[in-house]
């Protein structure tokens, strides 16, 4: 259930991968640790979660792991291993849970937590207390009374630290910093406000709404100028998080050369993402597949499946067909990838004329 409050705590795990690996091996402490792929720099995969000693080197989350291993020669390159921070991620939920509050998850190591307090600084050293208690994590806490604000005090207080980021201070803290500053805001977007002489937070909350629209869409536009001013929400959700879809990638070390190696491999992953879909219980609706050609051109495309079905040879076809409404033959293909959308579950509210839908997220 959705609830707005007088304040809104983003907590976040401080290099959250990293620090759990080098909770399974101390003598990794202080060191340059990467976690990405299968932890061998040689291969074709990105850096997942770097160590600060490892950022420190210029090594940033995405960046591919041959470029952090020229960056960091000296780093510890270790695989990623997904059961395990999930089930750690669930032991630092417990713990915020354990303190009464209402908690949304927003993945392995962010969530946002309602605050009905005149003092948050103290309730962010409780969090930060209680995680550490149970973990062994340090965690640093934005304060803000917004989402918007909230996120961003974050950064602002890393690592181990808080920070409140509310209106009283906004254009003080915010003001004079790029628009990058934001969350939401890209380079590619900061280009494009640039070209309309927009470069800083305080150009973008002062920006004429109408010049936004018509640069970045009614929706967006419109958007994007609330960011400059740290606007939005309240609100935190703690209904239970339900996928929406199941996806599988992987780039392969090889790149493939043939269509019938890359029908072969969609086949595979196809085969993995329905996997996932038979323990929801849910049929599909809609298939994704992305094909990243070489050197490094990526094409997206999905599709509306003619009726929701659980019979994975149904699927199957349907994928292969936009594999081949889309593959361009002759060029190599480094990266493919493949999503099933599935219908999402109805909350039963004990009115069989109403029901209502369970949040999700992709």
């Amino acid at each position: 259930m959705a609830r707005s409050f007088p304040y809104v705590l983003h907590v976040d795990l401080d290099e959250f991968l990293a620090a759990v690996e080098v909770l399974r091996r101390p003598e990794l402490a202080g060191r340059e640790v990467v976690v990405g792929g299968r932890g061998d720099p040689t291969e074709r995969a990105v850096v997942s979660t770097a160590s600060y000693a490892a950022r420190e080197r210029g090594v940033r989350s995405g960046m591919p792991l041959r470029v952090a291993a020229r960056k960091a020669p000296d780093a510890v390159f270790l695989p990623v291993d997904g059961p395990h921070y999930l089930a750690v991620s669930a032991e630092v939920v417990a713990a915020v849970r354990g303190l009464g509050l209402v908690v949304e998850v927003l993945g392995w190591d962010e969530m946002f937590v309602g605050a009905d307090t005149d003092d948050p600084e103290a309730l962010a050293d409780r969090i930060r207390a209680a995680v550490l208690d149970r973990t062994r994590l340090h965690c640093s806490v934005g304060i803000g009374d917004t989402r918007v604000r909230a996120k961003i005090a974050t950064d602002l207080g890393k690592p181990r630290g808080r920070f409140r980021l509310t209106a009283q201070n906004w254009a003080e803290v915010m003001g004079g910093r790029p628009t990058t500053a934001l969350w939401g805001v890209g380079s590619r977007v900061s280009a494009r406000l640039a070209a309309l002489g927009i470069t800083t937070v305080s150009d973008l909350a002062a920006a004429d709404e109408a010049v936004l629209v018509a640069e970045l869409g009614p929706r967006m536009g419109a958007w994007y100028g609330s960011l400059g001013r740290g606007e939005g929400s309240a609100e935190v959700d703690d209904t239970p998080w339900v996928a929406r879809s199941h996806s599988r990638e992987t780039t392969y070390q090889e790149n493939l050369t043939t269509p019938e190696q890359v029908a072969a491999a969609i086949r595979v992953l196809t085969d993995q993402a329905l996997d996932d879909v038979a323990v929801e219980g849910r049929p599909v609706w809609r298939i994704g597949l992305k094909i990243r050609y070489a050197p490094f051109f990526t094409v997206n495309r999905s599709r509306k499946l003619p009726a929701e079905t659980s019979d994975r040879e149904d699927v199957h076809a349907a994928v292969q067909r936009l594999l081949a409404d889309h593959l361009e033959e002759g060029r190599e293909v480094r990266l493919l990838g493949v999503r099933a959308e599935m219908t999402m579950p109805e909350e039963d509210d004990g009115d069989d004329t109403e029901r209502t839908p369970i949040r999700g997220r992709v």
